[in-house]
């Protein structure tokens, strides 16, 4: 007989494990929680028993989760969603439990009439109905992050259905104890249930907030990050023992000091120091989740299993996108969503979990009903990755919607030539474009999220929504005529996506990418960035050169030393225009970057580049701004025009060759 320690730490391997499988495969770690639990589970490879206390830590997973879910509960972030979180959302739960109670009487009524025994009560209708209107987020939160999808239209609709889903398990996790209450004081239970509830949360809401406050704020006084921890699992498991002896659940505490923690300054600490805790003990849930799986009960009853797996998920895609086209949305945008919120979620399995505690889930029906969930999450990051080409079969108008949205793209950028196009246009992009539009230099602003792109093009503006990580939307900006492409914002796997798109179809095209710090810098450079901005290496330089100034460095030295940090960083900035301090010796050494604007008396003008051969004197162009304002690439065939400006780098002696033979011949 193993000892709990053994199985925790048995445990621990096969998460290990599992989690580093799904990073592999770039598929959410919750998937390898699920399999790994079937695995070592009793009915499969039997590595473990299912053990009380390795389950009573795993119940805590579902305690933090909640607490995580109150956490992130905000009364702002509600009013501004409004309309998809209390009409999309409440609808798609509400019909998803209706279906469940009324097919469940059919079957009920088709069973008596064969003669045969059905055994399904309304209230496992209810269990189950809940349990079917559950969706993943964290599949989905991951997957659309990764694919940049949190700020579309379809995005914006399964968020806010998520965030219904999230809400109504508080009153579910409320309501599931007392279904088991005989018929005759049923309703009493319920309302005594209700009642008791409605009681506590507001004993705990009303004064709850500025105790709360005030008791962090003691702490946090403390300054010991151990005392500020310790008080948060106090708080959150003192609730959750605080419900559960009210004749509610833990997860229902859980999540009240969530939302007490949630209103107060300590918000983003709490996040940070509590996610270690809810990430493993969620794990080990999900991995006693797993453990519960009867393969040879599932391998019996394989059509059962099936059908649990395929018809939930038509029926919640079905209605999904049909309550979506209620909801105003196109049809592409609508079976998007659909599509996103089909499969099952965790917080399924945290309700069929409580209703096996309280017999309302027959042994028989667990597992075929556990596999079928499991494997629509399985297939979920499939269909999420596949949905264009899904959408795309099942809709041609979506595909004039987005050929649409593509011509309005076109339209914007068809007049430009050597333009910048700024993928993302959050404050680096904006501050960008500020000084594009100073230097008369056009530019194309493409980002995803709507209403930034609505007041920026009300601003005049020229940005347009579009997904700057797919080739349709970079050829519609007009990829090929540009001069470069600009990624302002923080993600790595959305970056090389452009770098790899701009090496095919425009290789000449120089692409600046801006990361958070250099720990991608290799992996950037060999996809093919031009250059890539570390932020904490700008933040850093100027730190040190505010620094170096206030103990009395000379400003010109300061200046000096930042530019030579940044020439040692910086393949495109290894030079620098003239001053009145390059006159030393160590100066007259060094390449440097000069300006020759062709006056209409240049003997240059009229010939290309090319024939000039500024090579030849040991000195290269690095850029040419026209007579008209616009920067293009120095190119050998490039005619010069009166009004044209050269900017040329290269050593003092060859620099001065190089203006004479542009000015004088």
């Amino acid at each position: 007989m193993a000892t709990t320690l053994e199985l925790v730490l048995l445990y621990l391997v096969a998460a290990v494990a599992g989690v580093v499988a799904c990073r592999s495969l770039r598929l959410p770690p919750m998937l390898g929680y699920l399999v790994v639990g079937v695995v070592i589970g009793p009915n499969a490879l039997a590595l473990s028993r299912e053990n009380g206390g390795v389950e009573y830590l795993a119940e805590f997973g579902v305690v933090f989760l909640m607490f995580v879910i109150g956490l992130e509960f905000n009364l702002p972030k509600l009013r501004s969603m409004r309309t998809l979180v209390f009409g999309l959302g409440l609808w798609q739960v509400a019909l998803t439990m209706l279906a469940a109670i009324v097919g469940n009487a059919l079957l009920g009524a088709a069973f008596s009439l064969a003669g045969r025994s059905y055994g399904l009560s309304w209230q496992h209708a209810v269990v189950l109905g809940g349990a079917l209107a559950m969706s993943s987020t964290a599949i989905l939160g991951k997957l659309m992050a990764e694919r940049l999808e949190l700020e579309t239209e379809h995005g914006r609709r399964v968020m806010g259905v998520l965030l219904f889903q999230d809400l109504a398990v508080v009153p579910l996790l409320v309501l599931i104890p007392a279904l088991t209450a005989p018929p005759e004081v049923l309703f009493t239970e319920l309302l005594f249930a209700v009642l008791k509830a409605a009681a506590l949360l507001a004993l705990l809401l009303v004064g709850g907030q500025k105790l709360m406050r005030w008791w962090l704020t003691l702490v946090a006084r403390r300054k010991s990050s151990e005392l500020f921890v310790l008080n948060l699992l106090l708080v959150t498991l003192g609730l959750a023992w605080l419900t559960e002896h009210a004749g509610l659940s833990l997860a229902l505490g859980a999540f009240v000091a969530g939302m007490l923690i949630a209103e107060t300054e300590y918000k983003h600490q709490v996040e940070t120091d509590i996610r270690p805790f809810h990430d493993v003990l969620l794990g080990l849930f999900f991995i006693t989740i797993g453990m519960k799986l009867n393969m040879s009960l599932v391998v019996a009853q394989w059509p059962l299993v099936l059908a649990l797996a395929v018809l939930p998920v038509l029926f919640k895609f079905a209605l999904v996108t049909g309550l979506s086209r209620v909801f105003n949305a196109t049809p592409g945008v609508a079976l998007r969503t659909g599509l996103y919120l089909a499969q099952a979620g965790e917080f399924g399995f945290v309700l069929l979990t409580l209703a096996r505690q309280h017999e309302l889930l027959t042994p028989r029906l667990e597992s075929p009903i556990l596999a079928g969930m499991v494997i629509s999450m399985i297939a979920t990051p499939f269909i999420v990755m596949y949905s264009n080409r899904i959408v795309m079969r099942l809709s041609a108008t979506d595909w004039l919607m987005q050929a649409a949205a593509l011509t309005t793209i076109a339209k914007k950028s068809i007049r430009s030539e050597a333009h910048v196009i700024i993928c993302g246009y959050g404050r680096s992009g904006q501050n960008l474009a500020r000084l594009l539009e100073t230097e008369r230099i056009p530019y194309m602003a493409l980002d995803l999220d709507p209403d930034r792109v609505r007041q920026a093009a009300a601003a005049g503006q020229s940005v347009v929504f579009g997904d700057a990580a797919k080739l349709r939307s970079l050829m519609a900006a007009g990829l090929a005529r540009a001069s470069a492409v600009v990624v302002t914002y923080h993600d790595t796997a959305s970056a090389l996506k452009i770098l790899r798109l701009a090496r095919e179809h425009a290789p000449k095209v120089p692409v600046v990418i801006r990361t958070i710090d250099d720990t991608d810098l290799e992996l950037l450079r060999n996809a093919g960035a031009t250059e890539v901005v570390p932020e904490a290496i700008e933040g850093s330089l100027m730190l040190a050169s505010h620094a170096l100034a206030l103990v009395g460095v000379p400003m010109r030295r300061v200046i000096r030393l930042t530019q030579d940090a940044r020439n040692a960083r910086y393949g495109l900035l290894r030079g620098y225009f003239h001053g009145a301090d390059d006159d030393g010796a160590e100066e007259r050494q060094q390449a440097r970057l000069l300006t020759v604007s062709l006056p209409t008396a240049a003997a240059s003008l009229g010939q290309s580049l090319g024939a000039l051969a500024l090579h030849a004197v040991g000195v290269q162009v690095v850029s040419v701004r026209l007579g008209s304002g616009q920067v293009v690439a120095a190119e050998d065939g490039l005619v010069l025009g009166p009004g044209d400006t050269l900017v040329l780098s290269g050593l003092p002696e060859p620099l001065s060759l190089a203006e004479e033979k542009l000015l004088k011949g």
